[in-house]
């Protein structure tokens, strides 16, 4: 199973002023190929802080290091600064970027988005990136996503506006993920239960998760006022969906039947 770590950038986001939806987003996406997210940071926009993350990310050596944030064309964009510190290599100008961002602009003029599709120092700065880095094109905004090779590990930068993220992980970025996460699959089914009291199931979801080591067991109560439900969770891991699919049945009947006997429903 290949591991994964996301470093999510961007000084509104430990201010509060932006909430970090984009983690929750890549997990989802991440646990359906099969891969397994181990560590999810946030970090300011300081170049230092983010080199020194990501080579501590690095020496653990995941199969995937995503960050998402500080691409754009403002002087607290820094993420792209923090790459080439962290892997000790120079910013440069990069030929298949500076052709996205130039696209881009020439787009969004024609369309009356913009006022001019003149490549300002602002927008060519997007263009610049660490020595090896592939650039990846942006349909959706103007700051190219970016991949580089460190060792084991493939990092991968995404943007921070949300559509562009998910926008270029869905299309320019989809054949790298298959080549660096591998086959993998993933199942999941969530119960909800006629209780209230969460910690009356807390020693049946522990038997069943003995008896099946390989399935993550996991409940979670809505809160103590009226209307409050219990659910239960059951996640796994496969080398495709069908064994994935095989392991939570089993542990699904396991938990049926401890219900059961228990005399707690499951709803619907």
């Amino acid at each position: 199973m290949s591991d994964v770590e996301i470093l999510s950038i961007g000084d509104e986001l430990l201010r509060g002023i932006v909430q970090d939806t984009n983690t929750h987003w890549l997990a989802c996406r991440i646990a359906a190929r099969g891969a397994r997210l181990r560590r999810a940071a946030l970090l300011p926009d300081e170049p230092g802080v983010v080199a020194a993350a990501l080579r501590e990310a690095l020496s653990r050596g995941p199969a995937l290091v995503v960050t998402q944030g500080g691409l754009g064309p403002t002087d607290d964009d820094r993420t792209r600064r923090a790459l080439a510190l962290a892997l000790g290599v120079p910013l440069e100008p990069h030929p298949e970027a500076e052709r996205i961002v130039r696209r881009r602009f020439e787009e969004l003029a024609r369309a009356g988005a913009v006022a001019g599709a003149e490549m300002v120092e602002a927008r060519l700065r997007m263009s610049r990136l660490p020595r090896g880095a592939l650039a990846l094109d942006n349909r959706v905004g103007t700051a190219p996503g970016v991949v580089l090779t460190a060792g084991p590990t493939t990092i991968v930068s995404l943007p921070g506006v949300p559509p562009e993220l998910r926008w270029i992980w869905e299309n320019p970025l989809s054949p790298i993920l298959d080549r660096v996460l591998g086959p993998g699959g993933f199942a999941e089914v969530t119960v909800t239960l006629e209780l209230r009291d969460e910690s009356r199931i807390a020693p049946l979801l522990a038997l069943v998760q003995a008896s099946h080591p390989d399935v993550y067991v996991k409940s979670r109560a809505t809160g103590h006022a009226e209307g409050e439900e219990v659910r239960a969770t059951l996640a796994a891991f496969g080398t495709d969906d069908s064994e994935a699919g095989e392991r939570v049945s089993a542990a699904y009947e396991a938990l049926r039947a401890a219900l059961a006997a228990e005399r707690i429903a499951i709803r619907g």
